[in-house]
């Protein structure tokens, strides 16, 4: 391959990139992943803990990922350790992926009423702060600039039955993405927030009706298809080469049109 056809057909060669929040093989991080791999980026990938670490430890083999370690953004410490080790390995980062979420069951599916404020606080904590946190580590990482991506979902601007407190979190997370992609911009550094369509995720087993929710989004969607995890993967990996070099603080729908119908 020459060097043409290199940049043609690996756009990413050359590039690192963090992907966090991968599980197992229908984690939308890992559709993530598969896609940066195959234009050509270097992997570091997480695991959440020594229970996940079998679960995940094979697709990091898969990406031939020369970084794969633990991180719970919850417990102190890990997140820096993590980024300790993408200097001391890489000496740079091109490109992040956030793709983590958590809320309390109990507060989860008793409605936003009703969810306690440990429980809201520890949603906005996981969910949406950890990649402010991340954000902040990683820039000394992008000289040169980069691309930082935080996965939300439609019901952070309408109201998705079920969805309750993740609802506000979301907002708030898509929020975050726009004022860092207003701090970051002068530094080359773009920031995405990627909301697709529903995806039968780990995550998502925890909403209340969610196979009716999937009918209801195919049903609506123009394109009349649900997406998948590697859908939500190529439009990540396009939107952090440089044919989207001047897209920023966007708010990108990988849904099949869904959003857009009433």
């Amino acid at each position: 391959m020459n060097m043409i056809d290199k940049a043609v057909n690996q756009p990413l060669a050359g590039k690192k990139a963090l992907v966090v929040g991968i599980a197992n093989e229908a984690s939308i991080a890992w559709g993530c992943a598969k896609a940066f791999r195959e234009l050509g980026a270097e992997l570091a990938v997480t695991y959440l803990n020594e229970k996940a670490k079998p679960h995940v430890q094979p697709l990091a083999e898969q990406l031939e990922a020369p970084l794969f370690l633990p991180l719970d953004v919850s417990q102190p410490g890990q997140l820096e350790a993590v980024f300790e080790n993408i200097q001391r390995s890489w000496g740079q980062l091109d490109i992040l992926v956030h793709s983590i979420a958590f809320a309390p069951k109990d507060d989860l599916q008793g409605g936003l009423l009703h969810c306690s404020a440990e429980g809201f606080g520890k949603a906005i904590d996981v969910s949406c702060h950890s990649f402010i946190r991340m954000a902040k580590l990683a820039v000394p990482l992008m000289p040169e600039g980069g691309s930082m991506f935080a996965m939300s979902y439609y019901g952070a601007n309408k109201v998705v039955p079920n969805y309750n407190v993740m609802g506000p979190v979301k907002a708030a997370l898509e929020a975050s993405c726009r004022y860092l992609a207003y701090e970051l911009g002068p530094q080359g550094i773009r920031v995405h927030a990627i909301s697709p369509g529903p995806l039968k995720t780990r995550a998502a087993s925890g909403l209340k009706d969610f196979d009716a929710l999937l009918h209801e989004t195919e049903t609506r969607a123009p394109l009349g298809q649900l997406v998948d995890i590697m859908d939500v993967g190529y439009t990540c990996a396009y939107m952090a080469t440089p044919y989207a070099r001047h897209l920023s603080g966007n708010t990108v729908y990988v849904d099949g049109g869904a959003n857009i119908m009433g």
